[in-house]
This record gives structure tokens, sequence and C-alpha cells, in this order.
């Protein structure tokens, strides 16, 4: 998980560097909010951080309070510093009479409580990032009325109900990580044509995802470990920057369109879904990582994906050779995860003498045939080298019966 302090905005670098920055006298509304904020939280052992909040003094030279003239513009509780303990306590709504605050961040802590309805108050806010702390409850619809807010971070809190509708209709939005919570319901649609990072994995999300729903724009997709289900092929095809797309363990079918190897990906995680169909990359496949494995793809394997590094096609049902020219990558260190086991594959040309680079693994368990080389696979592969003749036999009759289907 990256650090939420990667995502610290333009603005709070900007006021970091002008320390010289000048204010006048605190404005007493925002005097009397920021005594509120700070009788709801304290320091946990080991954290100094309110040391500095002493109400006798300027306010405006508060650790993690910048100003603009006499208000609050930017509010960072808590020490940013790795390994700091953070904050413990709850969020004053008096945060919502911050009226000039653009960013409020909160460090990793033990933070409880709801997040205050009176968010919604701050018109000027452009971050918002409460993660790694204890806050539970629903996520406030009336965030929708923050036109300006671009990054949104409650991750890693236990945060319940479901995403609002009103969040997906901002505008503005750039990031949205809402990832490790209890959240339900289904996945709204997100209009902001400036949204590049959507992290919504580890909840419970259920639902179908329309082929319009997302915007292009994005570059960093994570829906992992929910529940979600339905075609998604559609929709793919229109995400034509992702650099990341990790949609592993739902229940999506459907095919996989054969265009999506062609986005300028690092890793692509699809496991454990039900997808189907064959793997038709329709060119070189430069992902680094691709992992296709537990679904129900089928047919022979594309000769494409052999620049592929990490490779999982595991479980599946995959018939007919492994493609020569995945042995000759492996053979010379190109690749350095094949894992080829449970499927249908009839064979493999490879020297029974050779000997496997130390930094590849090879795996050919429980095929349809008798893997001529002996190489270590994982525990989960089990203890048969081959699949029963009668499931092969089987599964052959299947096949000639789905290729009758697909081309008549």
């Amino acid at each position: 998980m990256i650090p939420f302090f990667v995502f610290l905005t333009p603005l709070f670098f900007l006021l970091l560097q002008n320390s010289f920055f000048v204010h006048g006298i605190l404005d007493p509304i925002d005097f009397l909010a920021l005594q509120a904020i700070r009788k709801g939280l304290d320091d946990l052992p080991g954290s100094n951080y309110f040391a500095s909040w002493d109400f006798t003094s300027e306010p405006c030279n508060f650790a993690g309070v910048y100003c603009d003239g006499d208000k609050v513009i930017a509010l960072n509780l808590g020490d940013p510093r790795a390994g700091s303990p953070g904050l413990t306590g709850n969020l004053d709504p008096s945060i919502g009479k911050l009226s000039a605050l653009a960013e409020f961040t909160v460090v990793p802590g033990r933070i409880t409580g709801a997040l205050p309805e009176s968010f919604s108050q701050l018109k000027n806010l452009r971050f918002l990032g409460v993660s790694r702390n204890f806050l539970s409850g629903d996520i406030p619809a009336s965030l929708g009325l923050l036109r300006e807010l671009q990054t949104l971070d409650l991750s890693f809190n236990q945060l319940s109900g479901s995403i609002p509708w009103a969040i997906g209709a901002l505008p503005a939005l750039s990031n949205i990580i809402l990832c490790h919570n209890h959240l339900s319901g289904s996945i709204p649609p997100f209009v902001s044509q400036r949204l590049t990072r959507l992290d919504l994995k580890h909840n419970s999300l259920s639902g179908t995802l329309l082929p319009n729903s997302l915007p292009s724009s994005l570059q960093y997709l994570s829906l992992s470990w929910n529940q979600l289900t339905g075609p998604v092929d559609y929709l793919l095809t229109r995400l034509n920057q992702l650099n990341y797309l990790d949609l592993s363990l739902n229940r999506f079918t459907g095919c996989i369109p054969g265009i999506l190897f062609t986005f300028p990906l690092t890793n692509l995680q699809l496991q454990r879904n039900l997808f189907s169909g064959p793997v038709l990359p329709i060119s070189q496949v430069t992902i680094p990582t691709v992992d296709i494995s537990f679904n129900r793809f089928f047919g022979e394997i594309s000769p494409l994906l052999s620049n592929v590094e990490n490779l999982y096609l595991n479980n599946n049902r995959f018939t007919g050779q492994v493609p020569s020219v995945l042995v000759d990558r492996l053979l010379s260190a190109g690749i350095q995860v094949l894992y080829l086991q449970h499927n249908f594959l009839t064979g493999i040309e490879i020297n029974p003498t050779v000997e496997i680079p130390v930094s590849s693994s090879l795996c050919l368990q429980y095929n349809c045939m008798i893997p001529p080389v002996q190489t270590a696979c994982p525990l989960k592969a089990g203890r048969q080298k081959s699949r029963p003749t009668n499931q092969c036999v089987e599964w052959k009759g299947k096949k000639s019966e789905k290729t009758n289907n697909i081309t008549g």
C-alpha cells in the first residue's frame, strides 16, 4: 500500500516551502474550530504532535496548520514522519467551520467514529485524506457537494454502507481510494474525466459494471477482493490508458478483449474469476506480469505471450501444445515464472535433461501429458503429475462441441 503522504498536494509543499507566509490574527470562527478539533483528539503514546498547539499563541504557527491571511487553508493532523504513532479520538464536526479549508489529512492512528457530515460545508476542499485509522459508519452522501474535491482517501478504515452515487458525480476527482473497508452495494458511475486512480479493493462490493461507468482517463484500477459480477469486455476496451489493472477475486464473467494486452500495463491481475473464452492478444504482449489463473479460459496458448516475464495460466482449460517460443524464453531466463498446471495441455517440446535457469520457475503438473521434466511446483498444485485419462477424453469432446458452436 502506498503511504498517504505520497498523495500530499502541491499546495502542501508550497506552504511548507514558504514558511515566511504572511498572515494576520486568525479569524475567531477558525480559532474556535481549531480549539474544538483539538479537544476531540490526543497524541497516542510516543507522539508529540500537539505540543505546539498552545492557544495563547498564534494558531497559524501550530504544527500542521497553514493559513492564508486570517483563514486556515490546510490542516495536516499528526506527525507525518514514518513510524509516528498518530492520534486518537474523534473528528469534531467543527471542521466544517474552516470555510477556506482546501486540504485536510490525518496520519495513520486510532481515530474512531464517523466522518462528520460537516465536511460538506467545505466548498473549497480539494484533498481529503484520513487513511489507516478506525473510522466507521457510512461515507456521507453530502460529500457530493464538494465540487472542487480532487482526492478522496479513506482507505484502511472500518467504513460500511454503499459508495454514495453523488461522489461519482463529482467533476474534479482524480483519485478515489476507498480500499480495505466494509463497503457494500454497487459501484456508482464516475463521471470525472480527470479520474486516474480508482482503488476499491478489499470490500464487499457487488453488482455489475456498465460499459460507460468508468472514464477512459483511468490509469490505475483495482477492484480485487469484492463480489462483483458480469462481463467487463466492453468496459475494458475503453480504458486504454491503464498501467495497472487488478480485477482478481471477484465473479466476473465473459471474455477478455485482445486489445487489452496492448495497453501500457505493467501488471494485469485477472485471477480467480469466472472469465472464459480464448485468450487472443492482437500483438506481442510486453506486460511484465500477467496472471489469468483460476478462470475458465480455453483454447491454445498464444505464442504472443512469450515476452511476459511472469505468466500465470494455471487452473484453466487450455489445450494443445505449449508454444516452443515460450520454452525458448524460459530456458534463456526471459520468463521467470511459467505456471501451466491444471489445464488440458497435451505436449511441450523440451529436452528432459535440460537445466532450467535457477531464476526461472516452470510447473506442468496435472495436464493431459506426462511432464517431460521434473520441476518444483507450488504445494497447491498437488502431487498428481498428470490428469486422469477419462477427464482428458471427456474435455476433448466438450472442446470439439464448443469449437463447432463458435464456428457454426
